[in-house]
């Protein structure tokens, strides 16, 4: 084979490859904007138990496509806290098996209607002004591009079977440890075992380890371990969990590739015959898809029942516990989101609204305090509330900076959607923190010139307070859970507090008129009130942001 040949056939080779990664990329990425806050919901509920998780993990790695994906979105789940390591270990497994499928789809030979795929993939995309469709249109089109860089592959490969130096190489790969590292490595650069794997199917379908079929199943134990790689690194800068929760996925394909190494080493013929010949029917492509989902079936029938030993076992690779962890109330320090945070799209949101809900309790509990201070006249009660307000304004930047970022990333369109209402709500809750910084300055005011208030007129104004604190709960609880049963409390609170603010009004003028209260107070009172009745709008509109489908 001349030098020019084999420079051809490595470029259509490297083309092939390049839409294949393309194809795979756009169809994920595709998969994951349309359905991918459909489907976190469900990651997050249904994974109460291993078996649970595992069914879960199973199939949302089978529909997105991507293994990687599902584990660094458990990883970032664990690292939030919306996840426990033990839940995470069954969806874990779980992706280890749906993610065989795309080795599947290449076994089936679909190469030949990748035209069909993406000419109804554009007509969908280009044509029809429905964004759903268009979403569809971009998932099919992925597809298509996936089966044309295996058909450009295969077409490259084709000649290497009557070349004797190829043949010969092929078949001098004999060490089941070099071909483990070969897997390994390779899948650590690319990133996914399933493009590994399916690269392994379309050269075995062409009869290049004819000679040496066996060897094709170590290599995919090592696209296993290489299949790690993107949990791993996803991990690095987040918390102890994070990194036991990808620890867990190392040490599943650790410990279940060298079950399969061992059995392969000792009873490597009868499984070869009972994968070729009983299951494949001879088929080498076939062979290979169906190895790598069965090794992926056995590992986590194996495996399971021991799944508590494997969370165990990452608390002692991992030891201790996250140093200066974030509270709710430290002062200019994120907790969910910021450049040091592990980020992913499909998360991102998620992320964004847990810092945003802890802004949101900072900013009652400054409201409560200022409330306190109007009453005690306590200089440090005043400070603390003054120093508050400071850290409510530096989370209101940084949230919003981040908020800006995340419109200029890949993220699931229901996600991208709901960015305009998260910057709502933080302008709200920063606006709440503003009222309790209003209701400092009266104090002060109120304190410096010996203004005193009429037990009526506190009494009064706790009750206002005990309403909107009510109506903030409730409307911070359905922003966090989506669920609109506050809803109807919501609006009965917001509608009796504007009713006291009228009623309260009336009763000032008349305790002025009788001479009960003093004008000074009666202007510092009225602020208070007129106050406290727009924290409860702003909370309102906390609640009905997500209504509206913008949070």
């Amino acid at each position: 084979m001349s030098a020019s040949e084999v420079f051809t056939i490595a470029l259509a080779l490297l083309g092939g490859l390049g839409l294949f990664l393309f194809g795979m990329k756009t169809m994920s990425d595709a998969i994951e904007k349309t359905a991918g806050a459909k489907l976190r919901p469900i990651l997050e509920k249904f994974t109460s138990n291993k078996f649970l998780g595992l069914i879960v993990g199973a199939v949302f790695t089978a529909l997105v496509q991507s293994s990687s994906a599902c584990t660094s979105m458990v990883v970032s789940f664990v690292d939030s806290g919306l996840m426990n390591l033990y839940q995470a270990v069954g969806v874990i497994m779980g992706a280890n098996i749906g993610t065989t499928i795309t080795s599947q789809l290449v076994s089936f030979n679909l190469e030949q209607y990748a035209p069909i795929f993406l000419a109804i993939g554009v007509i969908m995309y280009m044509f029809i002004k429905k964004e759903k469709v268009n979403r569809i249109g971009e998932i099919i089109i992925g597809f298509g591009v996936l089966f044309l860089g295996i058909s450009l592959m295969g077409a490259a490969v084709e000649p290497l079977k009557e070349s004797v130096e190829v043949q010969h190489m092929f078949a001098s790969l004999s060490n089941p440890f070099i071909a483990l590292l070969i897997g390994w490595l390779v899948t650590g650069i690319i990133q996914s075992s399933s493009v590994t794997v399916s690269i392994i199917v379309v050269l075995a379908s062409k009869g290049m380890f004819n000679e040496n079929l066996i060897i094709c199943l170590f290599i995919i134990l090592g696209c296993n371990m290489g299949a790690c790689m993107t949990a791993l690194l996803t991990s690095l800068s987040g918390k102890k969990d994070a990194k036991r929760a990808a620890m867990i996925h190392f040490l599943f394909n650790l410990v279940g590739s060298i079950i399969m190494f061992l059995l392969l080493t000792f009873f490597g013929d009868f499984i070869q015959n009972l994968l070729y010949s009983t299951i494949s029917k001879g088929h080498a492509g076939n062979y290979i898809a169906n190895s790598h989902t069965l090794f992926k079936v056995f590992q986590v029938a194996v495996i399971l029942p021991f799944s508590s030993l494997l969370v165990k076992a990452t608390y002692l690779i991992v030891p201790g516990e996250d140093k200066g962890k974030v509270g709710y109330g430290d002062s200019f320090k994120l907790q969910f989101i910021g450049n040091t945070k592990i980020f992913n799209p499909a998360t991102a949101v998620v992320s964004a609204q847990n810092e945003i809900e802890r802004m949101g309790s900072l900013a009652s509990d400054n409201l409560n305090r200022a409330m306190n201070a109007l009453i005690t006249m306590d200089e440090e009660t005043i400070k603390d509330v003054w120093e508050v307000e400071k850290n409510i304004d530096f989370l209101s930047h940084e949230i919003t900076d981040y908020l800006v970022r995340l419109t200029q990333t890949t993220m699931p369109i229901e996600d991208l959607k709901s960015i305009g209402g998260l910057f709502h709500v933080v302008n709200d809750i920063e606006r709440i923190g503003d009222h309790a910084t209003n209701i400092v300055e009266a104090a002060q005011t109120k304190k410096e010139r010996g203004i005193t208030f009429s037990k009526a007129a506190m009494k009064e104004l706790t009750g206002m307070m005990d309403a909107v604190n009510q109506n903030i709960q409730l409307s911070l609880d359905m922003f966090m859970t989506r669920n609109d049963d506050h809803l109807k409390q919501i609006e009965e609170i917001e509608d009796r507090v504007d009713q006291m603010e009228r009623d309260i009004q009336d009763s000032h003028i008349v305790r002025m008129t009788k001479g009960e209260c003093s004008p000074e107070a009666g202007i510092i009172f009225n602020d208070i009130i007129t106050g406290l009745e727009r924290v409860c709008d702003h909370a309102t509109n906390i609640a009905f942001s997500t209504l509206k489908g913008n949070a």
